[in-house]
């Protein structure tokens, strides 16, 4: 069962604790103030850690090795930077994302490789599609049939570097924008895929689970994977 760690027990990280929770995921909070637990339901069942949030040994104790994702939502900027950072470089989680206050920052963090929301355009929704991948795909937009829908893609690290074609023939899907730096761009023709861009894109509705699934794996060096949805579509 996915475990999650989230540091920051206000409005927001008990909202997500709870959503998580109710979804079947194990759950962690940490909050230096031990009065912030009192947000969360009387019958939360996950851990409840009382320390500073990037400190290696609260980490520990609230479950970050091996943790599915980690989400740094506290209101201190450098804080959840930090904490970010720990969790992805000393205990290798592989879904972080941190939360700011001010967007101009948002470029830097995002060449350091962490996701980030900014409070100006905030929502637990937003922090769920990047730790929960796999209801990314809900869909920002749909077509009057119903068969066509723009969502968000949630890509496995090693797609970093990769041409957007590649991505699109993958997964089967149009690439209709990215958003780089917080800031949005049209794809070219040689367009490449970097890490901590989000790519907007419209695909078939009936097959968003079968491209997030694709799409969240490694791509194979054989070009297998390419061969293999072709197969499957045909």
């Amino acid at each position: 069962m996915p475990h999650f760690v989230i540091m920051g027990v206000g409005r927001v990280g008990a909202m997500l604790a709870r959503t998580l929770e109710a979804a079947g995921h194990t759950v962690a909070v940490i909050d230096q103030d031990e009065a912030a637990f009192r947000r969360l339901d009387a019958g939360f069942q996950g851990r409840k850690v009382t320390g500073v949030g990037f400190d290696r040994g609260t980490m520990e104790r609230a479950g970050i090795e091996g943790a599915y994702a980690f989400a740094a939502v506290s209101n201190g900027d450098n804080s959840n930077i930090l904490a970010a950072r720990v969790a992805r470089e000393t205990f290798r989680v592989t879904r972080v994302v941190a939360r700011i206050n001010d967007p101009h920052r948002a470029e830097f963090y995002q060449r350091l490789g962490i996701p980030t929301v900014a409070a100006v355009r905030w929502s637990s929704d937003q922090v769920l599609r990047r730790i929960l991948p796999e209801q990314s795909l809900t869909g920002d937009y749909r077509e009057s049939s119903g068969r066509l829908m723009l969502a968000e893609l949630h890509l496995h690290e090693e797609w970093a570097g990769r041409p957007l074609k590649d991505i699109e023939e993958a997964g089967g899907v149009r690439i209709a924008y990215i958003t780089r730096f917080g800031e949005g761009l049209l794809p070219e023709a040689d367009t490449s895929y970097q890490q901590g861009d989000v790519l907007h894109a419209m695909m078939r509705t009936r097959e968003i689970d079968e491209i997030s699934r694709i799409l969240s794996s490694p791509p194979h060096e054989d070009d297998g994977v390419l061969r293999t949805v072709k197969t499957e579509r045909s």
